[in-house]
C-alpha cells in the first residue's frame, strides 16, 4: 500500500469525468488499498481516484471516527435522495486552505460495484451521504465548490490561489 500524492487544483483531471470500472480486478483492489492509505494519511472522509490521478469511477469512505467502516465503490450512482438537505463543511486536499458550507441531501440510496464484483445498493446517511456524493461528484468532473453560486465560487478560488 503507497500513500499516493494529490493532483493539484486546477488540473484538468478533475473536470474530466472518469471511466467505468468493467469489473474488480486486482488492480482495482490494490487501488483501493492505496487509496485507504492515502485517505488514512489525510483529514478527509473519503477519496476519488481522480484525486489522485486515476481517472476511473473508484471511491473509498470511511466517516467514521475510528476507520472502522471503510465502504469500497466503483461505478457509484445515486439511485434516491432524500427531500431533507443539510448544510456541512467540506474541503478537499486538491484545492488546499479553503473550504466551504455546501447542502446537500440527508441521505441517499447508492448502486456500486463492491470489492466481490458485485452490485451493492446501500443507505447512507449524514456525514456518510455527505461523503459519499462528494466522491460521487469527483467522478464526475465536479468540485464541491461547484455547488455555491457564482460569486461564493470565485471568492473561494481566489482565497485558494493567495494561500499558496
Amino acid at each position: 500500500m503507497t500513500v499516493r500524492p494529490f493532483v493539484p487544483w486546477p488540473d484538468k483531471r478533475l473536470r474530466t469525468a472518469t471511466a467505468p470500472v468493467e469489473t474488480i480486478t486486482d488492480e482495482i483492489r490494490a487501488l483501493w488499498a492505496d487509496m485507504v492509505e492515502t485517505m488514512d494519511a489525510m483529514p478527509g472522509v473519503g477519496l476519488a481516484a481522480p484525486q489522485i490521478g486515476v481517472m476511473l469511477q473508484v471511491a473509498v469512505v470511511d466517516a467514521t471516527p475510528d476507520r472502522s467502516r471503510r465502504i469500497l465503490l466503483a461505478n457509484p450512482m445515486i439511485l434516491t435522495a432524500s427531500d431533507e438537505v443539510e448544510a456541512g463543511t467540506e474541503a478537499s486536499p486538491n484545492l488546499p486552505g479553503v473550504h466551504a458550507e455546501i447542502i446537500r441531501p440527508k441521505n441517499v440510496t447508492v448502486r456500486f460495484l463492491n470489492p466481490q464484483g458485485m452490485i451493492d445498493r446501500r443507505d447512507f446517511e449524514g456525514l456518510e451521504a455527505r461523503s459519499v456524493q462528494h466522491q460521487i461528484d469527483h467522478l464526475a468532473g465536479r468540485m464541491y465548490f461547484d455547488n455555491l453560486g457564482r460569486v461564493k465560487r470565485d471568492m473561494l478560488i481566489r482565497k485558494a490561489r493567495k494561500s499558496r
